[in-house]
C-alpha cells in the first residue's frame, strides 16, 4: 500500500509538472503573447487555458492589460505668448494589442520611460505652444480654455501613439499641476491688476455717464415744469389783476365802500381763529363791532346817466 501512494504522488508530480510545461492560464487582467523560438506566433487576450509546447520551443510572454497610470515629471514649456509655464502630465494607458507590443517595446518600463515620455513631451509643446497664457490662467471664467486644451492634448497623443502601431491605448490625459516662475506671476498679477483697473475706470465712466443722462433727463424736466407752472401763474396773475382792475374801478367810485368792505375783511381774518385781542374799540376796524357805518348810495350826475 505505501509503494502504491508514492507511486501515486509520484505520478501526480509528473503530471502537474507536464501541465506546467505544455500549458498555462490567461486571467481576465492579463494578455498573453506565445512565441516559438523566439518569434511570435499567437496573441491571447481572451482569460482561459491554453497548450503549448514546453519551453524552449515555446515561451509565454504575460502582459498586464489593466488601465496604467503614468506622471511625467515637471517640464517646462511655453505658451503661444512665448511665457514659460510648468506643466505636469499624467496619462492613463493599456495594453490592447500584445502583438505589436512585444514586437515594438517588449516591456512596460521602456514603454513608459523611453516611448510615452517623449511622446508626451513633443504633445505638450506643440498643443500649449498654440494657446496663450490666458487660456489657462484668466479672471474671467468664460476665456478659460483648459478642457479643450487638454482634449488637444489626448488628441495629439493618441495620434502620435496609433501612427507608430505599437500595441499601446491611450485612455486619458490630463493637466495634473500648472505652474508659473516667480517672475512670470509677477508680470501675471501686474497684467491682471492691471486688467481689472481698466475694467474698474469702464464701470465708472459707463456709472458717470448714466447719472450725467439722469441729471440732465430731471434738469429738463424740471425746467420743463417750471416753465408750465410759471406760464400757468402768469396766466392766473393775469385773470387775478383783470378781475381786481375790475373791482378797483367799481370801488373808487365809492371811496367809503371800499374801505367798509376792507376793514369788514380784516376783521373775519382777525377773528376766524377764535383770537381774544384787547384794543380800543375806536380803531378801526373795530368800530364795525359797535354799530353799521352810515352809507349813502353816491348820486349819478346827469352827465353820466
Amino acid at each position: 500500500m505505501k509503494n502504491i501512494a508514492i507511486a501515486i504522488f509520484v505520478t501526480l508530480i509528473i503530471i502537474t509538472l507536464s501541465l506546467y510545461l505544455i500549458s498555462f492560464q490567461v486571467r481576465e487582467t492579463e494578455s498573453c503573447l506565445v512565441t516559438t523560438f523566439g518569434k511570435p506566433t499567437r496573441s491571447l487576450t481572451k482569460p482561459g487555458w491554453y497548450f503549448k509546447w514546453p519551453f524552449p520551443i515555446q515561451q509565454v510572454h504575460t502582459f498586464d492589460s489593466r488601465m496604467q497610470a503614468f506622471e511625467v515629471e515637471v517640464e517646462e514649456t511655453r505658451t503661444a505668448g512665448g511665457e514659460p509655464i510648468i506643466v505636469k502630465t499624467y496619462v492613463v494607458w493599456k495594453i490592447a494589442g500584445p502583438l505589436e507590443f512585444f514586437n515594438a517595446i517588449k516591456t512596460v518600463k521602456k514603454a513608459e520611460d523611453e516611448f510615452l515620455r517623449s511622446r508626451i513631451r513633443n504633445t505638450q509643446n506643440n498643443v500649449i505652444g498654440r494657446h496663450y497664457f490666458s487660456e489657462l490662467v484668466n479672471s474671467d471664467p468664460t476665456k478659460i480654455k483648459f478642457e479643450e486644451i487638454q482634449n488637444e492634448m489626448l488628441n495629439d497623443l493618441q495620434q502620435a501613439v496609433a501612427d507608430t502601431k505599437c500595441g499601446i491605448e491611450i485612455k486619458t490625459l490630463g493637466i495634473k499641476q500648472l505652474k508659473v516662475s516667480e517672475d512670470v506671476s509677477k508680470e501675471v498679477f501686474a497684467r491682471m491688476t492691471a486688467e481689472r483697473n481698466r475694467r474698474a475706470e469702464a464701470i465708472t465712466s459707463q456709472g458717470n455717464a448714466e447719472a450725467i443722462k439722469i441729471r440732465t433727463d430731471a434738469k429738463s424736466k424740471s425746467d420743463e415744469l417750471i416753465t408750465a407752472a410759471e406760464a400757468r401763474a402768469k396766466v392766473t396773475r393775469g385773470m387775478g389783476d383783470a378781475e381786481a382792475a375790475k373791482h378797483y374801478k367799481m370801488l373808487e367810485a365809492d371811496p367809503k365802500l371800499a374801505m367798509f368792505l376792507r376793514n369788514l375783511e380784516a376783521l373775519q381774518k382777525i377773528l376766524e381763529n377764535r383770537t381774544t385781542f384787547v384794543t380800543p374799540t375806536d380803531m378801526e376796524p373795530f368800530t364795525l363791532l359797535k354799530g353799521m357805518p352810515d352809507l349813502q348810495p353816491l348820486e349819478t350826475n346827469e352827465s353820466e346817466k
